[in-house]
């Protein structure tokens, strides 16, 4: 038996690099119903687009998802996500996953999984990742890198190249791809009980959190435990930039 899980898909009409983002042609679709119908794919009992433009609402009219008001003045989408989860009256128990509203590719069999990770409530709050297989991703700071502990929980997120492989930068390897640690790369979608959600919105930024750009470290900050495994499906980037937005416009055409 499965757990029993919402999905809620922030999806901020502004975008610095990328205007009107969720509306954003790809294949003939904008872009956060390519995201609703990945997630209407998976096992959820309920999708929610929560946005603060009503183009967006009118965008999502023809698909099954709900689509949701929410305030423009959120500073993170879990806020955002937050907000929708009180609007629904949901308990503190339920499981809500976050799809970011920018992962038009995502598998529905990776939301299914990361709901899942909650299933023994060890753990209020989960992610994925997936093994790094290029060495340059290793150091560049856009791609977020997890450290995972022998139970499956995560000791520690960082833009840095983590952890440090002290004998083999030292003798600079020229290829690190499938050598070393095996190096993780963090994807961010989230599954939370709602009680594990309310708290973690509720607290300030953590000094680590700023420091990193990393919303997740104030949950580390204020001790409490992230279940984590490698996702079931590989699971493409999102869309930052233009050239995101042309690679995953070529992915969807060409099917």
């Amino acid at each position: 038996m499965g757990v029993r899980f919402s999905v809620v898909i922030p999806a901020r009409y502004a975008s610095t690099r990328l205007p009107g983002k969720p509306l954003l042609d790809i294949a003939g679709k904008a872009m956060v119903v390519r995201v609703a119908e990945r997630a209407l794919a998976s096992a959820a009992e309920n999708v929610v687009v929560a946005t603060d433009d009503a183009r967006v609402l009118d965008a999502l009219g023809a698909t099954p998802a709900a689509a949701v008001m929410t305030r423009d003045d959120h500073p993170t989408g879990s806020d955002r996500v937050m907000e929708v989860v009180e609007l629904q009256g949901w308990a503190d128990d339920d499981v809500v996953v976050n799809v970011q509203g920018d992962e038009p590719l995502i598998p529905p069999t990776v939301i299914d999984q990361v709901a899942g990770l909650l299933r023994d409530g060890s753990c209020g709050v989960a992610t994925l990742y997936e093994p790094i297989t290029r060495g340059e991703d290793v150091f560049d700071p856009n791609i977020v890198k997890v450290v995972v502990n022998r139970f499956g929980r995560a000791i520690y997120f960082s833009r840095a190249p983590m952890p440090w492989w002290r004998d083999g930068f030292a003798t600079d390897v020229p290829d690190i791809a499938g050598r070393g640690p095996g190096w993780k790369r963090h994807i961010g979608i989230y599954a939370y009980r709602v009680a594990a959600l309310r708290e973690f919105v509720h607290w300030p930024p953590s000094p680590l959190e700023e420091t990193e750009a990393l919303e997740q470290l104030r949950l580390l900050d204020h001790g409490r435990a992230i279940a984590v495994a490698e996702a079931v499906a590989p699971v493409p980037g999102g869309v930052d930039t233009p050239g995101d937005l042309e690679r995953v416009c070529g992915a969807l055409s060409s099917h």
